[in-house]
């Protein structure tokens, strides 16, 4: 009997080791989707580190004779065949690699794969978790091995050794259906069983992944934190502090555990920074903060225009003359050669050096001066210079009293002595013995009776000359917004300024803040050294430049900012009227980012807002995504198109106020009521 015929009589159920290169795929397999790559990695990991745990089950190849051909079709176990081929090409083994097989000839091919493929059930993946769980801890294996042999990542591995480790009570419940996956991930972002448990009870009817995350994390510093940018993980971690990682989202380099420590770090770190300013710059003190503080009370010097040194003034030219030449040269050249490139940006560096020192404090200014060492938003430092502390201020003696001088060279003597017209002065009217010593000062009663005629005849005059008006208001304002506690003002004007970075935290350091610092600064630069030369400053100013200054104190007053607490629907109304009279597009201010916006809504919002900004099909794209997904995707569609939220737009002009609901209650549900800012 021929070899051929031994194969067609073998009978079924014969287990038998067949050469690897005599197998073939069976086309009667059920499965028609091709095993995936990382499949097929997976088993050839599985089956280098313990062999092939189950038989294929092949069926005889036949020729159009029914005559065995010598070669078999794999009708059970195509993926560990595919595995082994694998192997092969990567010459762990030879193509000849004998394979245990169970040779079928009583099943159908098509059935006998149906049935392997549908009438199993998948381990529980509590069972999978723990079973990791168990290989790490009882045998010893790290991450690394285990992910050699199961043919996944050592991450995978690391993500469900930690979701091995959760609290016994959590996995019970995840068993018994009562928690989701993401959720149960969510749990795993810490190993505290105590923690987890405790977090689970607060739950209330919403568990999203994201509330038990937040929860677990709320006493932790993420490392997206302006602290943790400004200490850094390696000087965190060298210090003894730990970091919490999320295994299973992007945590963008996890949580500060040691809140404690890493505040201790920040502030060690700011005051090498403000020593470092002090042996640099001079200054007679440097104060560190992690937020600027609004309520200093204190003075504020600026730094004057002063002019080049000639050394200075030449390498100025020079580097200017350079980057005009180098403009000229490559003007129409569509991308910049590296060298031209790197050379520009040195010009422009050095010519930015050499400009800054057009502006320098006086010596004496830093002498008794000091500055706040700030901690920025970005986790970069902020220094304010030129802070003028009480106990530093050079007194200056009340001349006018002892003079006998008042305003408008009128002549108050002490003793009472004659008034500007000769009257007698000597106070007697006010019930002074006439025969009494003449030398005593105007009772405190008539100083207030003349001084508040002579307020009546100032605001009698001052409301026919409005030139005078703008003056004497301008001064008014200016004197309490650059001089703190001078009271060289005369009006009852009070400059009240709401400090923004109370409420909304770093508006400081946005393009916005940084520009109203400078304008701000621009103009306290051009202030007068003393108070009491304001007026004399203002009435001087051309008439363009005292309405600019006007200008700038009255918009230190504005305050739009709605608070929950307070119910101003007038207000909101007029600063809806200011915004149209001024034209305000804060388009060209602010943007939507997920910082800003869009990770602090909802995602309806979110979508409300791509919907109307980009597309209703751009809007469903994003419908399944996570809510970060969705902010992160929100944020780059947003990019451009102008679209603002509604309490931020500017009404359409001729368009009467728009109806504001309460601060609590703001809803975006008439888009319609106002423009986009960029129309």
């Amino acid at each position: 009997m021929s070899a051929k015929n031994v194969e067609i009589v073998t009978a079924s159920g014969t287990e038998s080791f067949i050469p690897l290169n005599k197998l073939k795929k069976s086309p009667k397999n059920a499965r028609k989707m091709p095993h995936s790559e990382a499949s097929i990695e997976a088993y050839a990991a599985s089956i280098a580190a313990k062999g092939i745990l189950q038989n294929l089950v092949v069926e005889p190849e036949l020729d159009g004779d029914g005559a065995a051909t010598g070669f078999y079709f794999v009708s059970i176990g195509e993926g560990r065949r595919l595995a082994q081929l694998l192997r092969v090409k990567r010459k762990e083994i030879k193509k000849t690699e004998p394979i245990r097989c169970i040779i079928d000839t009583a099943n159908d091919p098509h059935e006998i794969s149906l049935d392997e493929n549908v009438t199993r059930e998948n381990m529980h993946p509590a069972d999978q978790f723990e079973a990791f769980k168990k290989l790490a801890e009882e045998r010893g294996f790290g991450a690394e091995e285990i992910a050699a042999r199961f043919g996944v990542t050592p991450h995978v591995v690391r993500q469900r050794l930690r979701l091995g480790a959760i609290s016994p009570k959590l996995m019970q419940v995840y068993r018994e259906g009562d928690l989701a996956l993401d959720q149960l991930m969510a749990f795993a972002i810490t190993e505290d069983h105590a923690r987890q448990e405790a977090a689970f009870e607060r739950l209330s009817f919403n568990r999203d992944a994201s509330t038990i995350r937040r929860m677990l994390t709320e006493t932790n510093v993420a490392a997206t934190d302006r602290r943790a940018i400004f200490v850094g993980a390696e000087a965190y971690t060298e210090a003894g502090g730990t970091i919490l990682r999320d295994l299973f989202t992007e945590d963008r380099g996890g949580y500060f555990e040691d809140v404690a420590l890493l505040d201790l770090l920040v502030m060690a770190k700011l005051g090498r920074e403000a020593n470092a300013l002090l042996e640099a710059e001079g200054w007679k003190w440097a104060q560190v903060f992690l937020d600027y503080p609004h309520s200093h009370g204190l003075r504020r010097t600026y730094p004057e225009a002063v002019d080049l040194s000639a050394e200075d003034q030449a390498t100025l030219d020079a580097a200017q003359a350079e980057f005009n030449s180098l403009t000229e040269q490559h003007e129409s050249a569509e991308e910049l050669p590296d060298d031209v490139d790197a050379r520009f940006g040195e010009l422009e560096a050095e010519i930015e050096r050499l400009e800054a020192k057009r502006q320098a404090y006086d010596p004496a200014d830093i002498a008794s001066c000091g500055a706040f060492v700030i901690l920025n938003h970005d986790g970069t430092v902020r220094i304010e210079r030129g802070f003028m502390r009480a106990e530093d201020e050079k007194t200056e003696p009340e001349t006018h009293d002892l003079s006998g001088e008042g305003e408008g060279g009128h002549t108050v003597h002490e003793e009472g002595g004659t008034g500007p017209n000769g009257e007698a002065g000597d106070g007697s009217l006010d019930g002074e013995d006439e025969d009494s010593d003449g030398h005593k000062p105007l009772s405190d009663i008539l100083i207030r009776d003349l001084t508040a005629h002579r307020t009546l005849g100032l605001r009698l005059a001052l409301s026919e000359q409005p030139d005078v008006a703008i003056v004497a208001v301008t001064h008014a304002l200016a004197a309490q917004i650059f001089y703190r506690g001078a009271d060289g003002h005369v009006l009852d004007i009070r400059p009240i300024s709401t400090v923004l970075a109370s409420h909304a935290d770093g508006i400081e350091d946005t393009k916005a803040g940084k520009a109203w610092a400078d304008h701000h600064a621009r103009w306290a630069a051009q202030m007068p050294r003393d108070v009491a030369d304001l007026w004399g400053f203002v009435v001087e100013l051309d008439h363009d430049s005292r309405m600019a200054l006007f200008a700038h104190c009255v918009s230190l007053t504005v305050n739009a900012v709605r608070l929950p607490s307070e119910r101003r629907p007038r207000a909101v109304a007029t600063a809806d009227k200011l915004a149209e009279a001024v034209s305000l597009d804060m388009t060209a201010h602010w943007e939507p980012t997920v910082r800003t916006y869009l990770g602090r809504v909802t995602k309806t919002r979110i979508l409300d807002s791509v919907r109307e900004a980009v597309s209703e099909e751009a809007a469903d794209r994003m419908a399944d995504m996570k809510k970060q997904d969705m902010a992160e995707a929100a944020e780059q569609l947003l990019v451009g198109r102008g679209w603002l939220p509604v309490l931020m737009r500017t009404p359409r002009a001729g368009q009467g106020p728009a109806e504001h609901p309460q601060a609590d209650t703001v809803t975006e549900t008439n888009p319609d009521a106002y423009s986009v800012a960029a129309e």
